[in-house]
């Protein structure tokens, strides 16, 4: 048997449990010349402890305990170097519930997992900074119109209540947007799917935001332009979030332009922004990326992704012809006769 291709490392112990094989990644670990490793027992061949001393041998005793166990849990070890891995191994038996005629123990290196159970912690102080923020508005405020309230003025009160409000509004676009991410990454994110005439769409999403900011936009909408078949909700998600974005990071809108290409829709949208450096734009859809310092929990663009990519469609990141960003983002048709999910 050659498993030295295998990733980790691999130990054969027979019914008297001496080793028998030994693969290459399993010397390497353990510093072993040869086949010096051959013949040990394995006992001596698997020298880690627990945190408390105990050895992995003594606690797992592959070899007794209960007949019908065939599998032992992965767990975490420590070498006598110090080094942490990460152990399991396959009891065979001669027959179900029968005596254990082979070991097949398996070690791997616990640094890959111990790099992402800190990627999950730092996930999990994002979020909690990101909570506590408008959290620590509303605790503020309202204990101090709960404690003084007739020291301030009508006005006052109201003022304060609006911030509340701003800051419960915020917080529920979190909440939303943490729910959101995680549905994308667990590939739950489900679509309610309709015609959406996407000319029509823009144009309501460019409504309210002209009626947020006092100035009004228009798109150049292809006259013909294809009726895909889509969650019309999630679709205007899209394009609010890419839109703001413009506005906010990219120092306004220059151009959006909604056109038909071979069997769907694109639309880009130009921002007068400094642009977006070819390095950062994969970077971009990532959770909690930021450029630079602002609002924004760092959702909104790798939401927006996923969403696209649910509908099958594509988004890139170009540079617009004058300077600025160009957001491409394109959807199949999708009609629902060739619908396959």
């Amino acid at each position: 048997m050659d498993l030295d291709d295998h990733p980790d490392g691999v130990l054969i112990a027979g019914s008297d449990g001496i080793v028998e094989y030994v693969n290459g990644r399993i010397k390497t670990m353990a510093n072993a010349v040869g086949d010096e490793m051959v013949g040990m027992h394995l006992s001596d061949a698997v020298p880690f402890d627990d945190l408390n001393g105990n050895s992995w041998y003594d606690c797992v005793r592959p070899y007794d305990g209960l007949s019908i166990r065939h599998r032992t849990s992965e767990s975490a070890w420590w070498s006598p170097r110090g080094s942490e891995y990460l152990i399991t191994a396959a009891l065979v038996r001669d027959r179900p519930g029968g005596t254990v005629t082979r070991v097949v123990v398996s070690v791997r290196n616990a640094r890959i997992r111990n790099q992402r159970d800190r990627e999950r912690s730092d996930l999990v102080a994002t979020v909690a900074h990101e909570l506590r923020s408008p959290l620590t508005g509303i605790k503020g405020f309202t204990s101090t119109l709960l404690s003084k309230w007739d020291k301030f003025s009508e006005a006052q009160r109201h003022l304060m209540l609006e911030t509340v409000d701003s800051d419960a509004d915020r917080l529920t676009r979190l909440i939303t947007e943490l729910l959101d991410a995680a549905r994308i990454d667990a590939g739950r994110l489900t679509l309610r799917r309709g015609p959406v005439r996407l000319g029509d769409l823009i144009a309501r999403v460019l409504t309210n935001v002209s009626a947020g900011s006092g100035t009004p936009f228009a798109a150049d909408v292809d006259p013909d332009l294809f009726v895909i078949w889509g969650d019309s909700d999630r679709i205007t998600q899209v394009i609010t979030n890419l839109v703001e974005n413009a506005m906010r990071h990219g120092l306004g809108l220059k151009q959006i332009l909604v056109e038909n290409v071979d069997d769907g829709v694109c639309v880009q949208i130009h921002d007068q922004g400094p642009g977006i450096p070819p390095e950062s734009r994969m970077r971009v859809f990532s959770r909690f990326w930021r450029a630079g310092p602002g609002q924004g929990s760092g959702l909104g663009m790798y939401i927006v992704r996923g969403i696209v990519e649910e509908h099958g469609g594509t988004i890139v990141i170009e540079d617009s012809v004058g300077g600025g960003a160009n957001i491409r983002v394109t959807f199949p048709v999708n009609e629902p006769d060739t619908l396959t999910d």
